[in-house]
């Protein structure tokens, strides 16, 4: 059973609109926690926002029935609050235990204390936001935003750039990655042998370690620099000779997998669930197995396409931008489109994509959602001459800089003051993604493909949530000056009679 927000206040709760906030503080929490504290006291924002979040219950379900879950005001709270003070889950846990304003705004009162948010239930529950919900509430929020600075149907002027957002993952060798999946394999067929009562790997803690101890014999050794043939010879074969013993090793344990692996099949003594996730991390090493022998044996070089830079987040690339000091990120490249007010109207997460593959379908995604968007401009990268002609028909004004020689037309476009205004101020779009990195999107610690998503579009819908609730703050902050100034000259007048 789940609500969106419960109707009844709690003992001694306080309304989330007499919440008060110290407007002088330069702090994100208050910042976001006055712009959910306007969704959800504007109406028709807020029952917008309400049902889109009744998305977030699948469709066989009954809200209605079964145990309570949270509420799904809630989620979004907590949701936003994570991403956008870049905390993990046990800061987040211990935030929404303590933190009085945030208990506050998420419904519970001062004899509310005893209340608290478990790890795990945390866990369970903000991952319920999918990026398709998610991007609906954004849309809202930006034209709530667009609302507040009053300037609702104004013409609208974006800046499209990308970046990188890492995966928590290391640096990935041939050799680590394979100790990477044999050590899942070994725990997880250990794991299941010992819960059905099979002894076969009872060692499987002695095994690793001899794994281990090869690995890093194999890790350890370095290219000879020395100038004599002879001692550079000799060199390379002990690091094939050490490469070779521990695919050696590691092959024999496979093959012992196997043969348990059979085992507990016929016998069914295991679900073909566990059974398939063993053979996943099996396939992950017999690749880095074939590409060690190739590369260090035979001195073949592997094309990047056959490369896997994780076990574990299969979907991380390796990506070199050319920035100074940074020769490559491990992670995915996310591409995002701003207004002149700093809301972000659109990102994408580029799965194998370059810039100039995201320069339309950009636009067509911003214009779907931002029928007024008609100026834009990008990098260079972003160039092709395919891409200048198809976002000319979508958009007034395109300010993307040709590469390489310019013809006379080209420099016409270029040389225009429109061109030159647009390209002077392109580069605010880079404090838009400097903010994203601060608030979480320098690295993304969820896992898969799917969580990486999510945990995207929760840090743009939260940033976008800040935004608008600076916005406030200021106007508020504007409103006090100006009724402090008005209590100050009426006490000097007093004073001024009295004398």
């Amino acid at each position: 059973m789940r609500k969106v927000t419960d109707s009844q206040l709690r003992l001694g709760a306080v309304h989330i609109s007499s919440i008060q906030f110290d407007l002088r503080s330069r702090d994100e929490i208050p910042k976001l926690l006055m712009g959910l504290q306007y969704i959800y006291c504007t109406p028709e924002v807020r029952d917008k926002v309400f049902d889109i979040l009744e998305g977030i219950v699948p469709e066989d379900k009954d809200a209605n029935n079964g145990r309570p879950g949270m509420d799904l005001w809630k989620i979004l709270v907590l949701g936003t609050i994570r991403l956008n003070c870049n905390w993990d889950y046990d800061k987040l846990q211990e935030i929404a235990n303590n933190h009085k304003t945030l208990r506050q705004m998420l419904g519970h009162g001062a004899f509310d204390g005893d209340y608290v948010y478990a790890l795990q239930t945390l866990k369970d529950n903000v991952p319920l936001l999918t990026p398709e919900v998610l991007d609906q509430v954004n849309q809202i929020v930006v034209k709530t935003g667009h609302k507040l600075v009053g300037k609702k149907n104004e013409e609208l002027r974006g800046r499209c750039d990308s970046f990188v957002v890492e995966t928590d993952v290391h640096y990935p060798t041939d050799i680590n990655l394979l100790f990477d999946a044999i050590r899942k394999v070994i725990v997880l067929i250990a794991s299941v042998c010992f819960s059905v009562g099979i002894t076969t790997w009872r060692q499987s803690d002695h095994n690793m370690r001899k794994i281990k101890k090869l690995f890093r014999k194999a890790q350890n050794l370095k290219r000879s620099t020395s100038q004599t043939g002879e001692k550079k010879a000799a060199r390379n074969n002990l690091i094939i000779e050490a490469h070779q013993a521990y695919i050696a090793l590691v092959t024999s344990f496979l093959a012992r997998v196997y043969d348990t692996i059979n085992t507990l099949r016929v016998g069914k003594l295991a679900t073909e669930e566990d059974l398939s996730e063993i053979e996943l991390y099996i396939k992950h090493a017999e690749r880095q197995i074939d590409q060690i022998k190739r590369r260090v044996v035979e001195g073949e070089k592997i094309p990047h396409s056959e490369k896997v830079f994780s076990i574990f987040e299969e979907h991380t690339e390796w990506i070199c931008k050319g920035k100074a000091g940074v020769p490559q990120e491990l992670g995915l490249k996310v591409c995002i489109l701003e207004d002149q007010y700093g809301f972000i109207l659109h990102h994408r997460v580029m799965q194998k994509e370059t810039d100039d593959q995201v320069a339309v379908p950009m636009i067509h995604g911003a214009k779907d959602r931002y029928p007024q968007l008609n100026t834009c401009s990008f990098d260079k990268g972003y160039y092709t001459p395919e891409n200048r002609v198809e976002l000319s028909e979508l958009l007034r004004t395109v300010i993307l800089s040709k590469k390489g020689r310019l013809s006379l037309v080209d420099q016409e476009i270029e040389n225009s003051q429109e061109f030159i205004d647009g390209k002077k101020k392109h580069s605010a779009v880079e404090s838009a993604i400097n903010a994203l990195e601060n608030h979480s999107l320098d690295c993304c610690p969820d896992h898969g493909i799917d969580g990486f998503n999510r945990y995207v579009a929760i840090a743009v819908l939260a940033r976008n949530i800040q935004i608008f609730g600076n916005i406030i703050q200021k106007r508020r902050l504007d409103q006090q000056k100006r009724l402090e100034g008005i209590h100050r000259k009426q006490r000097e007048k007093k004073y001024m009679r009295a004398a």
